[in-house]
């Protein structure tokens, strides 16, 4: 993808992409990012790095660091359930716990690092609305469609050279009014991508 001019859209909130190699600025969470906090209010918007605390929390709990610096749980033990009480963040502003930047409820923090990536896909749309456009959607279902599926759906229809695939497992579909700018395979997503 290096070379290639493209934007993730992803309700994924766990990195994967990142890890994978792709750029962060051309990606956005939009349903949050498991690697913030937030206020569990929250009494402000502000998200706050994570992974010193949760390491910390980790190692409460029994886990050791493997070489690379990843964390692992030793050999027939088991993790504790529980961190001491010291250790769990709460808000700088309110003192209230915090809790994971994720959109599970009202109390979900848009901090401006998540205004600025949705200003910059909202122009990265509008600079290709007019061009050859590949709206990739892998492995999306239906608990939460409007974000991607449908948007992709919508686009794709008013959009003169947009092409819509859908690569899923079980519910790879596309509407009738989009059928002749789709293609839709259903198969297991790891095995598409190697035959590609």
């Amino acid at each position: 993808m290096k070379d290639k001019d493209y934007f993730v859209l992803t309700t994924n909130v766990d990195h994967r992409f990142q890890k994978a190699g792709f750029d962060k600025h051309r990606l956005f969470y939009t349903q949050g990012d498991y690697g913030l906090f937030q206020c569990s209010r929250p009494c402000h918007q502000n998200t706050y790095a994570n992974e010193a605390v949760i390491r910390e929390m980790m190692k409460a709990q029994g886990y050791g660091i493997d070489t690379d610096g990843t964390l692992i749980l030793p050999e027939g033990a088991a993790p504790k359930m529980m961190v001491p009480s010291d250790i769990v963040p709460h808000c700088p502003k309110c003192g209230e716990p915090m809790s994971m930047n994720l959109r599970a409820d009202h109390a979900f923090a848009e901090d401006e690092g998540w205004y600025l990536v949705s200003e910059r896909y909202a122009k990265f749309l509008c600079r290709h609305q007019n061009m050859k456009v590949l709206f990739l959607e892998a492995a999306v279902g239906f608990n939460t469609p409007t974000i991607v599926k449908y948007s992709f759906w919508r686009m794709t229809r008013e959009w003169k050279d947009a092409v819509y695939v859908c690569l899923n497992y079980g519910e790879a579909c596309a509407p009738d009014e989009i059928e002749k700018k789709s293609i839709c395979i259903n198969g297991d997503i790891g095995e598409v991508l190697d035959q590609l």
